[in-house]
């Protein structure tokens, strides 16, 4: 009798590495779906904020003629928005990082969606520019706590299709955000966009009781990096992302803020430049999804290589052959794919250098390069009161060439994602 108790423990003790083994694996299935519901949550309030950054380029035309403004004074105000979501992110990442995310992820786009649905009531160019400002803030405080909610770089592997999720969301309500726009003030004049800040009002609450508040987690991770720290890696790979970033940003809002304007100077409609830049910005959507399971998958350093310069061509033959035609606006979602394709591996390269500081390394490789970015499109403003707005969005594409020549840059080289063999 005495050998059954025996038996037992025996039994029980063979089996209980199998047991922890089986709890591990429900434990990592478990945090994978918390994960990926989390991506989820934080896409669609990504995709609500950028719906309102899309706002101002099919506008601009309207906005010109109401104003009496040139195409340089244009341009400003897409910059003053696009430096104000931009800019202040790597700020808002250290803040998020350092006292909880909910607050600044669920805030972002109530600002953001208040300010901007604002200005049809501006009456001169200063009040319009300050309303895109305090919209753009809004926006800025957004992004780099959204993507560390998705990205979660200490769940491991997975990050790149966890942010292609919540950049597919933001995409998304950027290539709606134009039709939206239009259809409002087509429907009811400028002063019918109050109408566009009712959905945050109504669903930030939503937003506020889905996301944890992240308190707990920057209590218990060790202190985010200094500015100087940053500073440090910015002077190797963390560089290399950030610039280029800051060139396909570059090329994608001349893109952007531009092709209206040349619809409307070759006699297209209003809707026409809508739909332009609806097509551009739905195949974004369907490029951060590629661009981020790619970035799981092989070497990160020659996807940005290929990525960049396919986009090139893309970009030059969309603005030469224009939406009139269907080449033209075939060519535009191919630009449009390719150049969003490239954020999904800058994001997440850029967390897997600073992982203490997930929110600052995308503040910095997504606001900090978008706003230094979106400066270049002043120059191209400029150019274009001179020569006109095509001649010069083209003479502009080649600056692609930069971020292929950083993609390439040996310093950038990292280890290859799990499973696959470095070439």
């Amino acid at each position: 009798m005495g050998a059954l108790p025996v038996a037992v423990r025996t039994l029980f003790a063979e089996s209980e590495p199998i047991v922890h083994v089986v709890a591990s694996k429900v434990e990592g299935r478990a945090r994978a779906v918390s994960a990926t519901r989390m991506a989820i949550i934080v896409a669609l309030a990504h995709g609500l904020n950028d719906a309102y950054a899309s706002f101002i380029p099919p506008l601009l035309p309207r906005i010109m003629t109401d104003m009496g403004l040139s195409i340089a004074m244009a341009a400003t105000l897409a910059v003053t928005f696009s430096i104000a979501s931009a800019l202040p992110q790597p700020l808002f990442g250290y803040l998020a990082d350092r006292h909880g995310r909910r607050v600044f992820a669920v805030a972002g786009p109530l600002i953001s969606g208040i300010f901007i649905a604002s200005i049809g009531f501006a009456s001169t160019f200063w009040v319009l520019a300050i309303l895109l400002m305090l919209g753009g803030l809004g926006s800025a405080a957004f992004h780099p706590p959204g993507a560390s909610y998705a990205v979660r770089v200490g769940e491991g592997k997975g990050g790149g299709a966890r942010y292609s999720v919540f950049a597919f969301g933001g995409s998304l309500g950027f290539a709606v955000g134009p039709l939206i726009a239009v259809g409002l003030v087509q429907w009811r004049g400028m002063e019918g966009l109050w109408i566009a800040m009712i959905p945050p009002l109504v669903l930030a609450p939503f937003f506020f009781r889905a996301l944890p508040s992240g308190r707990a987690e920057a209590k218990k991770a060790k202190a985010p990096p200094a500015p100087l720290e940053v500073l440090r890696h910015l002077a190797g790979p963390l560089g290399l992302l950030f610039g280029i970033s800051a060139t396909m940003a570059f090329v994608q809002r001349t893109f952007l803020t531009m092709s209206p304007i040349i619809v409307a100077e070759l006699g297209g409609s209003e809707t026409l430049g809508a739909i332009a830049l609806t097509i551009y910005l739905g195949a974004q959507a369907l490029g951060t999804v590629t661009g981020g399971l790619l970035a799981d998958r092989v070497d990160r350093r020659l996807l940005l290589a290929h990525l960049c310069a396919w986009a090139l061509p893309a970009h030059l033959l969309a603005v030469w052959l224009g939406p009139q035609g269907g080449a033209g606006l075939i060519f535009a979602a191919f630009a449009g794919f390719l150049g969003m394709a490239t954020l999904p591996p800058i994001v997440v390269m850029a967390q897997e250098i600073l992982p203490r500081g997930a929110a600052v390394s995308s503040g910095v490789v997504m606001g900090l390069a978008w706003a230094t970015g979106s400066v270049g499109v002043l120059g191209t403003g400029l150019l274009a009161d001179a020569i006109g707005p095509q001649q010069a969005t083209l003479l502009s594409m080649p600056m692609i060439l930069v971020a292929v020549g950083l993609a390439l840059h040996p310093a950038l080289k990292s280890p290859p994602p799990a499973g696959v063999a470095e070439a």
